[in-house]
């Protein structure tokens, strides 16, 4: 069924179906096509075509409705999300030639899937930290004020507390994942140039800046964790470092510093390392202009999403 506006009869096909799959899409027009109102860059948050009236028009008729999401961003899916009949969710995000082979690999449970959400789904848009600016002709300027400082994504959410509909770096798999045995070590540092640099940012005290970066690049701890698969399949898990800066930082209230993949059979438990540079760790100075550490306690989390901490330590050494 093809017509994304036929809803009499979208919902009349998929009754007495075992399942019916729902398609939905957003794109970017990127200025040579009009749809829905959105020439160019997006301007709602909504699915196009109708894409939500599709989705309950056919979840009013079938017990098993799965919708799959092709969009360039996060969409606003609160008309449907909580119906019953809604079983499950696919966010594809933008497809390629061989999305209908991953797809059909995802729903049939040949492939375990362990993608994760670049970005929040909020349950309304002014949830988001920044918000719609029309208007003006071709040739205006438009003035942006960036009022949201650090605070974009999941950590405006964070920072504002915002219950979000699925957070930042949510994903889910066929198979269920355990966190133990967190592990802080310090990497020993074996180019002895680097010694006064180390030394001055452990007294507190603003790296200097080479080329495009902060010079303090060098790795300065490495967090190891066990990831063991409690489940029946096989599958992929991507574990995710989160900071915890001290209030004084003025930092927003986590931050995403490093995540990995680790594939893991059933029962199996494996090694997992993400290290941690000083510029990770650092805040930059606005008066000495520069990467310096924060005074303080950090604390970091690892998890499977921002919102989803499973372990929790501290940078050793910082108080």
């Amino acid at each position: 069924m093809l017509d994304d506006f036929n809803l009499p009869k979208a919902g009349n096909v998929a009754i007495r179906q075992s399942a019916a799959l729902v398609f939905i899409n957003s794109d970017s027009g990127e200025d040579y096509i009009t749809v829905d109102g959105n020439e160019g860059d997006r301007k709602n948050l909504t699915a196009w075509h109708g894409g939500d009236k599709l989705v309950a028009a056919v979840a009013a008729q079938n017990k098993n409705t799965i919708v799959i999401v092709h969009s360039v961003g996060p969409l606003i899916i609160e008309p449907w999300i909580d119906h019953p009949n809604v079983t499950a969710v696919l966010w594809a995000g933008v497809p390629g030639q061989e999305a209908g082979n991953s797809i059909t690999d995802v729903l049939y449970g040949d492939w375990n899937p362990s993608g994760r959400l670049p970005y929040t789904i909020a349950k309304q848009p002014s949830d988001y930290p920044a918000q719609l600016v029309t208007g003006g002709a071709p040739s205006d300027i438009f003035n942006i004020p960036y009022t949201e400082g650090l605070e974009i994504d999941y950590r405006h959410f964070d920072a504002k507390n915002i219950t979000p509909r699925f957070e930042f770096g949510f994903g889910l798999s066929y198979t269920s994942f355990a966190y133990s045995n967190l592990k802080i070590s310090a990497v020993q540092n074996f180019d002895h140039t680097q010694a006064d640099l180390i030394s001055a940012w452990e007294a507190g005290k603003a790296t200097p800046i080479g080329q495009g970066s902060s010079t303090a690049l060098w790795p300065a701890y490495s967090v190891t964790f066990n990831v063991k698969n409690t489940g029946s399949r096989y599958g992929g898990d991507i574990p995710q470092l989160y900071l915890n800066m001290p209030a004084s930082a003025g930092e927003p209230p986590s931050i995403l510093k490093g995540f990995t993949d680790v594939e893991v059979s059933p029962g199996e438990t494996k090694s997992v390392t993400i290290n941690l540079s000083r510029y990770d760790l650092s805040i930059w100075d606005t008066v000495a202009q520069g990467w310096r550490k924060p005074a303080g306690t950090i604390k970091f989390t690892v998890g499977a999403s921002s919102r989803d901490a499973r372990l929790h330590g501290q940078i050793p050494g910082n108080h």
